[in-house]
């Protein structure tokens, strides 16, 4: 059987992350697992916080009459509500119920807005580096993707940003904390995007895809851009602040001050439906609805960033600090990040090239493992750099 052409393609283009993932699997196997330290997949190796396993256990064991059946397309109501007084307390917003659709996972919310938005060749702007997904996200509805380069900081350039949007942008799509830079866009940028969009003689939609909006360090806040900039619809899951990916538990939400929020709610609901998310995980709804108040305990996150960052300024890396997430994205000592990628794994040390990020030149490392691991893999790094720097 032949394959899709568009499928055929994105598959050699296909997420260095889970690349490496693989390559990893084998090296373990051919050297023993002591003798590899993988960076390359932002799978958290926290347990999920006490109260949410008490509340899955509890759910679980009474089972609630009706808790594993099918429910409204956008989600359980009492869930729905319950996340809308979130979002109202965390923005200042009139959020209900029906601004709220459950979503299989913010990657399901990013899909359903774009599905429901983009006509064919209609442009999505996405800030480099960028999450690996993305170009495969915008493709899925027949969109094209549209790069605006962060400068050196990592921040947005408005003004790149404003000569980058043309007639046919329908969205911006900004995830901030930012994978893979840890960057946090501060409030001044909202606000600056904000006025910059209120000048469009058509609207463009940002869909702010917020997974690690908690996982914050040095006492910084990320600010939430949906009270700042109005029309912005929100992304977000519980998989990274609650270490539940595989759980695949997430929400939409669309800005009670969008003109059109009536239609793009139903059109998001028909498209959930439609692409075959429906529905979110039943029981992880109820779960997640009753401790929204829960906050994760992202001091180890934070002991991990403070060792690798130190550690490899010490050794002589280039890299920015984190501000949050749990990923540094430091600069490549050698030009061509895919060579020095290749130093790395010659050197037992897996992480993943900027290049797979839209940032050549850089490489990403994931924090989900023990310091112990960061601490013996500091060696390798340093012989990976020295290595790098005789090529050059």
């Amino acid at each position: 059987m032949s394959l899709a052409r568009s499928v055929a393609s994105q598959l050699e283009r296909a997420s260095w992350i889970r690349r490496m993932f693989e390559e990893g699997a084998k090296l373990k196997a051919e050297r023993g697992a002591d003798r590899i330290f993988d960076f390359t997949l932002g799978n958290p190796d926290l347990e999920p916080p006490p109260e949410v396993l008490r509340a899955l256990e509890r759910l679980a064991t009474q089972h609630p009459p009706g808790i594993h059946g099918y429910m409204p397309n956008a989600g359980f109501l009492q869930v729905r509500q319950a996340i809308a007084g979130h979002m109202s307390r965390l923005t200042g917003l009139p959020y209900s119920a029906d601004h709220i659709i459950m979503t299989v996972g913010s990657a399901g919310a990013c899909n359903v807005f774009l599905h429901s938005v983009l006509d064919p060749g209609d442009e999505v702007i996405v800030f480099s580096p960028w999450f690996s997904e993305y170009p495969f996200y915008i493709a899925n509805h027949a969109g094209r993707m549209v790069e605006v380069p962060t400068g050196e900081d990592f921040l947005p350039d408005l003004e790149r940003l404003g000569a980058a949007i043309s007639p046919r942008t329908k969205a911006i799509l900004v995830n901030s904390p930012n994978n893979p830079t840890g960057r946090v866009y501060p409030e001044d940028f909202w606000r600056a995007l904000e006025d910059l969009l209120a000048k469009l003689d058509h609207p463009v939609t940002v869909v702010s895809d917020e997974p690690y909006a908690p996982i914050v360090f040095d006492g910084l806040r990320a600010p939430p851009p949906a009270a700042i900039v109005r029309r912005t619809v929100v992304a977000n899951s519980w998989s990274k602040m609650f270490a539940i990916p595989g759980e695949r538990i997430g929400y939409l939400a669309i800005s009670p001050r969008l003109e059109d929020a009536r239609a793009l709610i139903d059109a998001c609901i028909f498209s959930n439906r439609t692409l075959g998310y429906v529905n979110a995980p039943a029981l992880w709804q109820r779960v997640v609805a009753e401790t929204l108040a829960v906050r994760p305990d992202i001091s180890r996150y934070e002991r991990r960033r403070n060792l690798m960052y130190k550690g490899l300024r010490r050794i002589g890396y280039e890299v920015f600090r984190p501000e949050g997430t749990f990923y540094l994205f430091p600069k490549s000592p050698c030009p061509d990040d895919v060579a020095f990628i290749r130093l790395l794994v010659e050197e037992g040390v897996l992480a993943v090239p900027g290049s797979g990020f839209g940032r050549p030149g850089y490489f990403r490392l994931s924090l989900t493992v023990p310091e112990e691991t960061i601490e013996r893999s500091l060696p390798a790094f340093e012989r990976a750099r020295r290595r790098a720097a005789e090529i050059i």
